[in-house]
Parts: C-alpha cells; structure tokens; sequence
C-alpha cells in the first residue's frame, strides 16, 4: 500500500514543509526544514556527550548546523539546583543556518531545574520531554515549585511528554551486573536514543563511539548500548510520541568538498598544525591549561608525528616565556590562554615586540574581569588585546567569526607573524571554541605558502667594507627584521628588553633613536598587508551593522530577517581590528548610521569613533551569551527608522 501525502501549512518559525501519513497505524512523519533542541540536566547527567553525539550523527547525515553549549564553571556544580544546570542546543536544517537558534522547538529536561532554567525560552507550542522519575517533591521545593508543574497546569502551552528516562533505563539494563546507580547513569543513553527516533538520525556512529569509548569497561558499554537502543525502541512503540520528524541533508547549502563537524578550539588547532606544516616550522605551545582555551592544548599533545610539542607550563608567564624562547629558535611558537591570562603574559608580548620575534598569542574570550565568568562567552579583551601592555607595544589583532573560521584565522594569524616578525593577537571566545558546524577540509592547493627565508650570512656593509650581520636591519616593504637562528655562525647577536639600536641591535637610550625605533615598530604593524573590507549591500541601504567576531552569525541571521521583511541594511563584518582595512573609513562614511553590536559596553566602537570620527552607535550585551538573531533584528530595525 503507498503512503499518503498531505501537504501542511508552514506555522510561523517556519519549521514544517509537509506531512506523511502512513496507513495501518504506522506513525506518521513530518518534514521539517529546521528544528532547534536542547538538552538539559545536571552536570552530571552528560548533556554535553549526549547533545555532542546527536550534534556528531546529524552532521554525517549531511544536515547543516549550529552548536551552543552551556555549563556551569564548577567541575560538578550542586546536583538538582539551578546553577548547576548544563545544557547543549543544537540548530540543524536543510539550508543554510547561522545561529544555534533562538528559541528551542525541543526541550528534553532531565529534572526540575533543567525545566525551570529553561522553560523561559521556550515559544509556545514547544515539546518538552521531561524525566518524571526526577520531579519529587524536594527536588521540586529546591528550584521553588511548590506544586508540580506537570500536574498544575503551568505547562499546557506546550506539548508535554512525561517519560519516565530513569525507570526506563533501569528496566532495560536488568540484565546486566550493575548497581542501580549505575545503570541510571546511562539515562543519558537512554534519551539519545530516543530523540535519535524522533528525528531520523543515524545511530551507527554513536554506537561505534560507545564501542570504542568503553572498550576496557565491555559490560559498561554493553549497559550504554543496550540503554541507547531502548530509547529508540521506546519511541517506536510508545503512543506518546505518535510523529517523527525528517529534516532532510542542506544538499545547496555546501559547495562540493569533503565535510565534518568541527568546534572552534578544534579547528584552531588544526589551523596552528597546518600553519607548522605549510611554513615547515616545528611547531612549539607553550601553555598553563584555562578555560576555555585548553582544548587547544589537549588537542595539540596528540600531534606529535606532526613535529608539534606542547609544554605545559606552571604559570601563564612560563607558558609564554617557553613560547618566545621557541621563536627565537625557530619555531612557530604558539601560547594559548583566556583574558586573565593575558594580563599575566603582557610583559612577554612587551618583550616579543622589542625582540620582534614572530609568536601567536590565542585568547579564548570569557566572562570577566577576574576570574569572572569562566565557562560563559564575551568579547570584552579587545582593547587588553590592542594596548593592554607598557608602553608603545603595537600587535596586530584577528578574529575568526564561526568555529569553521578559527581554522583560517589561524592562518592568517601566522601569515602575519612570520611575514612582519611580530606577536599578533588572535581573539576567539568561548562561543565559538566549544560551538560548532560543518566545515569543508580545504584541498592543499588552497592552503597558503608561509615558508620563510632565515637569514643566513651577513646583510650589511661597513664604510671600511667588512661585511658584518645586522640584527635590526629591516625589509624595505614589510620593516621586518631578519630572522636569524642560534648558533649559525657569525650571526651572533644581543637580545633582551631594553631598548635596540637600529640596524645594529646594540642597547642604546639615545633619545631620538627611540622614538625613531618606536615610530618604525608602529609603521610595521600600519603597513600590514590585509585584505579590504567587504560590503553586503543588494539594497543601496543607508544604515550599517558592522561586526567582528562571533557576532557573525546573530548578525547575519538578523539580516536576514530584516531583508525578507522589505527592510534595507548593509552588513560587514571585521577579521583585522589592528590594522583596519584600508577602506574601512570610505565604507563607514558612506552611510548614515552606523551600528556595531558587541559582547561588550563598546570597546570596537570606541576605536571606529577615535579613529574615523564616525557616530557609531553600540548596542551591547554582556549576559554572557551570544546575541539572539531576533534580538538584534529588532534593535537594528529601530536604529533604521530612529
């Protein structure tokens, strides 16, 4: 017999494009073009390996998509209150996304403060699948619901799925040697599976996984298997779940290439290990492990057949000291850290700007000052990144603007290094370093050549006509000095902090050679060779949004919104924050209005105004999370008609 089809009409999050219904009481399946679902529980309930894994199946599937992660600072936050809640949000379509969405279609709560966090997110209509075996009375008084919420009424705006995940799970793993507590563990498993049913993703992967992740553990992983295959079971042959849902592979969305997910932090250090190959450089991290910048390091140890070595230090100093001490003999020397440690590791960047030694300094931005908010997103270390340092101590500055883009921007960060023979700052944040999308492996005929000539014998002449090795004798296009490696012979030179002699190298504190040294150094990084400024403008718009960083997405999708609704506005989007695109001034003052929304109180806008004398107009947010797109399209369409 074939299957019906009745087409359906789209709702208003433009999520359903037509419906199956299939005869003889087999469910029915419902084609979405998008779905936004998050899953949350304790710390403790693996809600970021589950929402990792769903993320991991959905992206072989071909689907593209967005990853946003959200977890407490505390290694194991209080179990069942509202600090300690961690969850995963995953966006995923047909088409091509931006954002991991604003508001969920899908929340999965594992117990009352997963419900109570989260339920302000939710639009009406939502599906919210709880753990009914976690709503007991104390663990409802703890987050203040003194009557039950999935009794009382509160919840019938949405479509309620009560589940009973912990019963389930352990009636599925009887059969195995395991302590209660430990096979309600595996409810975790247990709800993969089941949201794996309700949205036809592949489940050979995750079962590979738990094959090799509990390989030395075989009835644990016997346990997570079984509890994984009951959840999709269970959704198969329970009444209360009588749709599921296809969200079909974004075939346009993707150029032709070979994909896979990738985080941020993980492509970052992808981009570092190519940055090594392709300039045919040891590459050297020295690191002290912060959050959220230590997957880079974690990662980075597993590249040693890639000529990469990783120290970790005992203190951020130590880490960016072993990093200089590398550059000076030869690598490309990497230090990767968060805002505070950068403020420990000013004096070194100083000191590799007086040396003019390549280095990558890699901030992963976080909530601050202090120790703030560490597991928590923000852009606010730009103007740290610009000046933070004694002195005149100009370095230039990069940001990426998606995970995949981390990648390039690593690239871009050593092209710079090793062509100018500086530090240069590369600020990601914790948004992007734990979020993640498809990104396409570049083919090696695309990936820069950033082999560098070191020098190798002497490069001036005196009036007597001995020919001797200047240290400080620059490059006539980029200002550079020569790069010379320890122990050539008859290159011996003096480093240190104090200040250099042009050409020559030797100490001096003659007043006019420093500002003189001071002034080259400042010509150096403003003479950078970068790319202009792009423009999205179909419309002939009269206001612009200017962005860099991760704001990327929200402010994309934002304008997005605001084009389809008739409205016009002109987008660009900053890699280079020191220097600017030449043509940056030009573009701003070809519009009226100029708005630039931060993770911040205005720092970038800060320095567009000192610097062009432009009105910009900042519109912030320092909650510690990324924008939502309909937020901004809001507050973008006032600036357009204010």
């Amino acid at each position: 017999m074939t299957s019906q089809v009745s087409r359906t009409t789209e709702q208003a999050d433009g999520t359903v494009v037509g419906e199956q219904r299939k005869p003889g009481g087999v469910k029915a399946v419902r084609r979405l073009d998008r779905v936004i679902i998050r899953f949350a529980g304790d710390s403790g309930d693996g809600m970021q390996l589950t929402g990792d894994r769903f993320t991991s199946e959905t992206a072989s599937f071909g689907n593209d998509l967005s990853t946003l992660p959200n977890f407490p600072a505390e290694i194991r936050a209080p179990a069942g209150t509202l600090p300690g809640v961690s969850s995963f949000q995953l966006h995923f379509a047909d088409h091509d996304i931006l954002t991991p969405g604003d508001a969920p279609n899908v929340l999965v709560a594992m117990n009352p403060a997963a419900l109570k966090a989260n339920i302000g997110d939710l639009p009406r209509g939502a599906e919210i699948i709880v753990n009914t075996d976690e709503f007991t009375k104390r663990a409802m008084q703890k987050v203040g619901y003194d009557t039950s919420p999935l009794e009382d009424g509160s919840l019938d705006g949405y479509s309620l799925h009560p589940v009973p995940l912990t019963t389930l799970t352990v009636e599925a793993l009887k059969e195995f040697d395991l302590t209660r507590k430990e096979a309600e563990r595996s409810k975790n498993m247990f709800a993969l599976g089941l949201l794996s049913w309700m949205y036809h993703r592949p489940t050979e992967g995750t079962e590979r996984f738990l094959q090799q992740k509990f390989a030395k553990k075989p009835e644990v992983m016997k346990a997570n298997l079984a509890a994984f295959r009951a959840g999709w079971n269970f959704g198969e042959t329970t009444e209360d779940f009588a749709v599921s849902y296809e969200i079909a592979p974004a075939t346009t969305a993707f150029p032709v290439g070979t994909y896979r997910n990738i985080s941020g932090n993980l492509a970052l250090a992808y981009g570092l290990v190519t940055a090594s190959r392709q300039a045919d450089l040891p590459l050297f991290l020295g690191s002290y492990p912060i959050t959220p910048a230590s997957d880079i390091l974690h990662e980075l140890s597993k590249h040693k057949n890639f000529g990469v070595r990783t120290f970790q230090a005992e203190d951020e100093i130590a880490g960016i000291g072993a990093a200089l001490g590398a550059a000076f003999g030869g690598s490309l020397a990497v230090t990767t850290t968060s805002g505070p440690g950068v403020a420990l590791k000013a004096e070194t960047v100083g000191l590799a700007v007086s040396l003019e030694l390549p280095l990558l300094v890699i901030d992963i931005q976080r909530g601050g000052p202090s120790t703030g908010l560490p597991t928590k997103t923000e852009q606010a270390d730009l103007l740290q990144a610009m000046y933070g340092r004694n002195g005149e101590a100009p370095v230039p500055v990069v940001a990426p603007r998606t995970p995949a883009d981390c990648f390039d921007a690593a690239l871009e960060a050593a092209r710079i290094a090793l062509t100018y023979r500086t530090p240069v700052m590369l600020l990601s944040d914790g948004y992007l370093a734990n979020g993640s999308e498809p990104w396409r492996i570049p083919e090696l005929e695309e990936l820069p050549d950033l082999r560098v000539q070191f020098a190798s014998g002497p490069n001036h002449t005196l009036d007597d006509g001995t020919e001797v090795f200047w240290p400080y004798k620059r490059d006539p296009q980029t200002l550079a000095r020569p790069w010379a490696i320890p122990g050539t012979p008859g290159l011996e030179h003096r480093i240190g902090g104090i200040e250099k002699q042009d050409g020559t190298g030797n100490i001096s504190y003659d007043p006019a050679n420093h500002d003189f040294m001071v002034r080259t150094r400042q010509a150096k990084i403003d003479g950078i060779d970068v790319p202009d400024i792009e423009v999205d403008d179909p419309d002939g718009a009269r206001t612009l949004v200017l962005g860099w960083g991760s704001t990327y997405g929200p402010i994309t999708a934002a304008v997005r919104r605001l084009r389809a609704a008739g409205e016009p506005i002109a987008q660009a989007h900053l890699r280079h924050l020191n220097p600017f695109p030449r043509n940056l001034g030009s573009v701003l003052r070809g519009y009226d209005k100029v708005v630039i929304p931060e993770m911040n109180l205005g720092q970038l806008a800060t320095l567009i105004r000192a610097k062009y004398l432009v009105d910009a107009h900042s519109y912030n947010q320092v909650n510690g999370m990324p924008f939502k797109a309909e937020q901004l399209a809001t507050a973008l369409k006032e600036a357009i008609h204010d």
